[in-house]
C-alpha cells in the first residue's frame, strides 16, 4: 500500500469516527470535497500542512497526529519524553504542586490508559485495604477502584459510579481511538458485583447535580464529587496523555475524616508508598 493510500484510509477512518461527512470536513478545513476524496482514495498526497489542518479540525490528539504524519511520509512533529526527562522538569513541579497542594484530599495523576504515575499521600488513605495483588507496579486506577478485591465491595453508590466510569471511558475511546482502553471498559464491564453489594443508596441533594464518590472506611462514610484537570496546550505526548483526578469533599464528616487521615488520628492505616513519578 501506497503512504497515499495508508494515509487516505485513516483520514477517513478519523472522520466517520467524528461522524462527519465529507461536505462537513471539507468546509471546516475550507477545502474542496473533491479535493478531500481525492486524500481519502490515495489519489492525492497531502501537504504536512494539510495533514495538521485536518488532524485540528478533527480534534484528533498529538499522538494520532503523529500517526497521521508518519503515513503520509513525514517526520511526526511531537515528541515524547519520560517525565524524568529533564525538559519535563516544569511540568513535573506543576504536577507535584497540583497534588500536594490539594492534601489533605486525595488527587491522583493517570496516564491516558489509566496507570498511576503519580499520588499524593491522601490517596493512599483512600486505597487502604486493597488486595496486595493490585498494588504491584505498574498500578491501575481502575483497577483499584472497581476490581472485586478492591475498593469496589465499599463503594457505597457502585452500581452507579461504575457507570460514570464507564462513560468516561466511552468518550475517551471515542476521542483517541486506543484499544488498550477499549480493553480496559471490557474488564470492567465484566467485573461482577462484589457478594454483600450495598443496596441501591439514598439520593442526597450532590447527587441531582453531580455523581459523587462515596466510600465506607473504619473511620465512617467518606463522600466526594472529583473533578479532571489536564495540561492546556501540550506539545509533548505524554503530557498530552496526563489527567489530574482530584477528590472534593462534600460533606463536613469527610472533611474531618480526611483530616484525621492526615494528621495520624484516624483509626485506618496504611502502608501502601505513594506513587513516584517516573
Amino acid at each position: 500500500m501506497s503512504q497515499a493510500a495508508l494515509f487516505g484510509d485513516l483520514l477517513r477512518d478519523w472522520r466517520r469516527r467524528r461522524r462527519l461527512s465529507q461536505l462537513d470536513l471539507a468546509c471546516d478545513a475550507e477545502i474542496s470535497t473533491k479535493y478531500l476524496s481525492a486524500l481519502e482514495t490515495g489519489h492525492a498526497a497531502p501537504s504536512r500542512e494539510t495533514v495538521l489542518l485536518l488532524a485540528d479540525r478533527m480534534n484528533i490528539t498529538i499522538r494520532e497526529r503523529n500517526v497521521l504524519l508518519a503515513a503520509a511520509g513525514f517526520v511526526p512533529l511531537y515528541r515524547e519524553r519520560r517525565l524524568s526527562d529533564p525538559a519535563m522538569a516544569g511540568a513535573r513541579q506543576g504536577l507535584d504542586a497540583i497534588l500536594t497542594g490539594h492534601e489533605p484530599n486525595p488527587a491522583v495523576a493517570l496516564d491516558q490508559r489509566w496507570m498511576i504515575v503519580a499520588s499524593n499521600k491522601a490517596m493512599d488513605h483512600l486505597i487502604a485495604g486493597v488486595d496486595p495483588l493490585l498494588l504491584r507496579p505498574p498500578l491501575n486506577f481502575l483497577r483499584l477502584m472497581l476490581h472485586p478485591a478492591g475498593l469496589a465491595p465499599r463503594i457505597i453508590n457502585l452500581r452507579d459510579w461504575r457507570e460514570h466510569t464507564m462513560s468516561r471511558l466511552r468518550r475517551q475511546i471515542e476521542i483517541a481511538g486506543d484499544m488498550v482502553v477499549n480493553d480496559l471498559l471490557e474488564e470492567i464491564r465484566d467485573y461482577p458485583l462484589p457478594r454483600g453489594a450495598p443496596p441501591p443508596p439514598r439520593t442526597t441533594p450532590h447527587e441531582e447535580v453531580a455523581v459523587p464518590f462515596r466510600l465506607v472506611t473504619i473511620d465512617g462514610e467518606l463522600s466526594f464529587v472529583t473533578t479532571t484537570t489536564v495540561f492546556a496546550a501540550p506539545t509533548d505526548v505524554t503530557l498530552s496523555e496526563i489527567m489530574i483526578d482530584a477528590f472534593f469533599p462534600i460533606d463536613p464528616g469527610t472533611v474531618e475524616i480526611m483530616r484525621k487521615m492526615a494528621d495520624g488520628s484516624a483509626i485506618s492505616r496504611t502502608g501502601v508508598q505513594p506513587a513516584a513519578i517516573d
